[in-house]
């Protein structure tokens, strides 16, 4: 795999919208994979999670974080690496959770929800967050 300058590797990630989220488990420190739908908005990767989910769990005892996004021929990745801050959870429809719930929405989809008052409600029934961090690291990079 050829090394990417570090703007070739903030396109690459800028232009994908899905890859594995890595975090550390509280319990033994071993890391914890999954896949996630992200976007990179405002210099930060920004992901949905739900509140009672071991990713959720783990970026509250470790911030660390690690996201893997691949080609679709598999043989050009970027991997960014990060501080995860956490939004609070969703609590009333249309808050500040979920309009930034919303905005990634339409970021990942490309194009914006078709009824917002319905994907508020859900996202406040489902516990929802926003997972973001500022890429810190990015590799493999020429420099």
């Amino acid at each position: 795999m050829p090394m990417l300058s570090r703007s070739d590797a903030e396109s690459f990630l800028a232009q994908h919208h899905w890859g594995v989220l890595v975090t550390l488990k509280a319990s033994d420190g071993r890391p914890q994979l999954s896949n996630v739908a992200y976007a990179l908005l405002d210099g930060r990767v920004r992901v949905s999670v739900t509140d009672s989910r071991a990713k959720t769990a783990n970026v509250r005892a470790d911030q660390r974080v690690s996201l893997h996004v691949t080609s679709d021929d598999f043989w050009t990745y970027v991997v960014a690496e990060g501080q995860a801050q956490l939004s609070p959870v969703a609590a009333d429809p249309g808050d500040a959770t979920c309009r930034e719930l919303l905005e990634l929405y339409k970021a990942v989809r490309g194009e914006p929800h078709d009824d917002p008052d319905e994907f508020f409600a859900a996202m406040v029934s489902e516990h929802r967050l926003a997972l973001s961090f500022a890429v810190d690291h990015l590799y493999p990079t020429t420099g």
